[in-house]
């Protein structure tokens, strides 16, 4: 073999091994050795709420600083989308399909830990793993404060509860958002007679796109509508439940469950040090009217 050939086959295997490297990099996240080695913690996070707020700061955003600071490592914050959060984690392109999930393809790796309110869904658990609960929730239909709907008067049965509020939206236009956990579908809507209307915009907008008439009602989270009844007082009000209550929690990929264990023993300490209850108090002051039985557990 010459030294041109030579040259060419060592270039041609050098290539091929970089790609096959990036290729791994592109369908498996990082576990925790491979983060400490690093020496950086990347977390995905879709600016939402006051988990994170887009402003460099959040609920979810101050956890996480503190969690790269329990590691010993430094913290990076990566900004993603609902489209794009769970594969920017699995390395998976992903497409729901109700309680299900079809997978399309691999795609690059960007983070290694979600954080921003994720709601503890069917079909993303099918995707990826999460931490114990982090924070209660639930799917709430919202309407505009001069809508003929009135709030329903609280059963003590959930299942009464939701049933009473969707009796409510036979021709009612209703917003949602799909491939979230705000999708009307999941909460079968459509089968109510309401004109559902898939919003294309972000979660954070549903609200006030209900206040400027787009539609008669939405469907939010309890953390998005606490923060929009704040905001935009005397404009929305709740009409009821159109889901059980939910959890939410951060979510790792399969492949990380080192990581994964790490952070649930960080979050049980940030619980005994009062650190956690702080956090919550700081960023959502009003939850515990409306969640009391979760947070006293929290506490013990």
């Amino acid at each position: 073999m010459n030294r041109k050939t030579l040259f060419h086959v060592t270039a041609y295997i050098c290539t091929m091994a970089m790609l096959v490297i990036i290729s791994v990099g592109a369908a498996y996240a990082a576990d925790l050795p491979e983060i400490k080695k690093r020496g950086v913690l990347r977390h995905l996070g879709v600016p939402y709420a006051n988990f994170v707020t887009g402003s460099g700061d959040g609920m979810d955003v101050e956890l996480m600083q503190l969690f790269a600071e329990h590691l010993g490592v430094k913290y990076e914050y990566v900004e993603t989308g609902w489209k794009n959060v769970i594969g920017d984690l699995s390395g998976k392109k992903v497409k729901p399909k109700g309680s299900d999930v079809d997978i399309l393809g691999e795609v690059p790796v960007r983070g290694d830990i979600i954080a921003n309110g994720l709601t503890k869904v069917p079909w993303r658990q099918k995707v990826v793993d999460y931490s114990t609960p982090t924070f209660p929730t639930q799917v709430w239909l919202i309407a505009q404060a001069d809508s003929s709907m009135k709030p329903i008067a609280p059963s003590g049965d959930i299942n009464a509860d939701i049933s009473a509020v969707k009796k409510l939206l036979r021709q009612r236009t209703v917003l949602g958002k799909a491939n979230t956990c705000l999708d009307p579908a999941l909460y079968h809507l459509e089968e109510t007679g309401a004109k559902v209307i898939l919003f294309d915009r972000s979660p954070n907008e549903l609200a006030p796109a209900v206040i400027n008439g787009e539609a008669e009602a939405t469907i939010l989270d309890v953390p998005d509508a606490l923060i929009a009844l704040e905001k935009w007082p005397g404009k929305i009000k709740v009409i009821g439940p159109v889901s059980p209550e939910q959890e939410m929690g951060a979510a790792f990929a399969k492949t990380s469950p080192k990581l994964r264990e790490a952070y649930n023993e960080f979050l049980e300490e940030c619980k005994r040090d009062g650190i956690y209850l702080r956090l919550v108090k700081k960023y959502y002051p009003t939850v515990f009217a409306y969640y009391a039985v979760f947070f006293e557990k929290k506490k013990k």
